[in-house]
This record gives C-alpha cells, structure tokens and sequence, in this order.
C-alpha cells in the first residue's frame, strides 16, 4: 500500500534527493515548484489527475486546513513515485480576478497557484464576452466595483452595477445609503437612456433586496431602469438574458453551520418575479455541477497535463475532491469521474448518506488524496 512506503522516510528522502536535490532544502516555493516542472517535462505523465473544491475541502473561510498543505504536497512530488501530479481548482466562489485570486492561495497554501489552474465560478463567462463585448451589461456580486473590474477584463466593455445605478438615481432603491467608499468608485452614466442586454451574476450579492429591485426592472421594462412596464409580448427579442455562475443553495465558511450562497439569491429573486409575473424567468445557469463547467475544467486540465509533461491529452482518471454532494459530486458522477467526498465541509454525515453517491468518502483532502495514490498504484498506473 502506498502508506507502508512512505514510512521508510529516509530512504525515500534520499531517493528523491538524487531526482530533486532542491526538494527539501528550504527556499521560496516557487524554485522548488519551477524545477519540479521543468524535471518531469517530456517525460511519462501520470494517467490520474485531481480537481479540488476549495471551500470546506482546503479552506473554512480564510482558515487553511492542515490538511491541504499536505495533501498539495503530495501532489507537488512529495510521493513515492517523485513526479508531480497534475490538479486545478474548480470552486463555484469568486468575486476578485483569477490572477489575485491565485496569489491569495498561494500565499495560504505554500504552493505556487497559477491562473492556468484555477476556474472560478464565473470564469466561464469569458467564453461570452465577445457576445456582449459592445453592448451594456449589468454585474451583481461582489464588494464594491471588484466583480464590475472582472467583467471589463473579460472583455465586456460597457459593465455596470448596482452601485452605478444608485449613484444615477439613489431613489431606485431608498434603504440603501450609498457611501462614500461606493460613490468613489461608481461610474457615472445615464440609465435611463442605456438598454441592458444581460445581467450576469458573478457572485453573491451584498445586498439582495437591491438586486432583486433593480433585476425585476430591467425585466419589466426591457432592459430600462425607471422605464415603463412593457408587456412581456411587445418585449424584445431576445428578452433580456440572465446568467448565474453558482447555483450553490449553500457553502461553508469558518461559521458553526453552512452559510447561503448565490443559489438562495436566486430561489429569492425567482419567487420575487413569480409573485409579480405569475412566472418564473428564463436564465443560463453555469458552474457546479452543470455540464458546462465540466467540459470546461476537462480542457483546463488537459491544458494543465501538456504545460507539465508536454503531451496533449486528458488524464484517464480524474479525481474530484469536494464536500457538497449537490454540486462536487453530482457534476462528477455526470462527468463519469472518479468523486471524493471529504467531511470538513457543507456535507454532514448526521443527515444521512449523500445523493449521489461519491466514489469514497474520506475524513479531509489529505485522506482522499491518499486513497486515490493507493488505487491508483493498486492499478499499476
């Protein structure tokens, strides 16, 4: 088994000293990640590959769990076999850019988090900028104008908030006082006169009941702030479009119990319309566990195996580590991936067992990434 072989510490130590002599000398992790690279490229890649939720499996809230580091190292070449295993990131959070993002985690995790790693919730939504690239959309989430400096990154050119339009007229929403930290950053422009095409939620919104305010508008209006009600057969066509990038109704944080996530807004904001329409409103829903955003990690981490190894090809097995069997685990059961479910998260054994049902359940990240080594190497891989 593979534990029986890390025991023998010094012998594998120097084993992998003659491969890496940098490899437990101390230095900024980044050395240490470059020549690990740059040791294993060209060579045979592995034939399993790893794909990790973040929140409840690496980090509750801004605490890392030990036993992520541990489990990265691992995967970083601490192992019996030395080489390094590809893995990405696959979260439904978000709110900042992938680059920031990525160096929050490598900070927290001790390892060097690259961009080409990591697919966020809404990171998808690149795939969409040249649609909307010179027409207005409206970003809700997110602290500030952070989600709205997202979207002009992505491409989308002519993006606003919710902050913007109260800055245009504060009585589209009288119980939220703008302050002065918002005001400095709101973009000035005249809503009454700007048709929104698309409203995109990046990420969970700070104030619901504005959102949800300002959304219904849109709608009922086609697409303008403060505009007259306009039935919905003299609308428009396309109507306006709604995307969301997490449907998680719940996520864990360093709180006692799981928190709502983008999931409830929306279940809020439907029920809002439903009351004032009869109807629920037609949307694109992206991130886990939707099809979508599997097909697109597939990609990232086949971009991640070549950069690596410098072979093109998806890894024969993935392994999905998660904590939310409504998300993590159902987008890889449909992926027909290898799952992991972990119990430091959203997922509470008290309450029965998980639908759908995981390929194992193991205690924390480091467990699970120790179970998938002695499979793995159980097949010879």
């Amino acid at each position: 088994m593979f534990w029986a072989t890390v025991m023998h510490r010094n012998v594998y130590r120097a084993q992998c000293l003659v491969k890496d002599p940098f490899r437990f000398r101390p230095g900024p992790t980044i050395t240490r990640q470059i020549h690990v690279e740059a040791l294993h490229t060209g060579t045979k890649p592995p034939a399993f590959a790893f794909v990790f939720d973040i929140d409840g499996v690496l980090l509750q809230g801004k605490k890392v769990l030990p036993q992520a580091k541990r489990a990265l190292a691992l995967l970083e070449g601490q192992n019996p076999r030395g080489i390094k295993i590809p893995y990405i990131f696959l979260t439904n959070g978000g709110g900042v850019s992938e680059s920031d993002r990525c160096q929050m985690l490598t900070r927290q995790l001790g390892f060097q988090i690259s961009p080409s790693q990591y697919i966020q919730g809404h990171t998808i939504f690149k795939t969409l900028a040249h649609k909307y690239s010179d027409k207005t959309v409206l970003v809700l989430g997110g602290k500030l104008d952070a989600v709205r400096k997202v979207a002009e990154g992505y491409g989308f050119r002519n993006a606003y908030n919710t902050i913007d339009v109260l800055a245009w007229n504060p009585s589209v929403w009288p119980y939220h006082e703008v302050t002065p930290a918002e005001l400095e950053v709101a973009k000035r422009v005249d809503l009454s006169r700007t048709r929104v095409s698309a409203v995109f939620v990046f990420h969970d919104p700070r104030d619901w009941a504005l959102d949800v305010q300002v959304l219904c508008d849109l709608i009922q209006s086609d697409g303008i702030i403060g505009g007259p009600y306009i039935p919905p057969q003299q609308r428009s066509q396309p109507p306006i479009d709604l995307y969301f990038c997490n449907p998680d109704l719940l996520w864990r944080s360093d709180f006692e119990r799981p928190r709502l996530g983008q999931g409830a807004f929306k279940e809020a904001f439907q029920a809002v319309h439903k009351a004032l329409t009869g109807s629920t409103y037609p949307y694109v829903q992206y991130g886990k566990p939707t099809k979508a955003t599997y097909q697109f990690a597939e990609t990232v981490l086949t971009d991640r195996l070549e950069e690596i190894y410098g072979v093109r090809h998806p890894p024969r097995h993935v392994y999905m580590i998660g904590d939310n069997p409504k998300s993590d685990i159902a987008g890889a059961v449909a992926a027909e991936w290898n799952s992991v479910l972990v119990q430091t998260g959203v997922f509470d054994p008290q309450q029965g067992p998980p639908s759908p049902r995981p390929t194992h359940i193991a205690d924390d990240v480091e467990a699970a990434v120790k179970w998938a080594f002695d499979r793995e190497l159980a097949r010879g891989v």
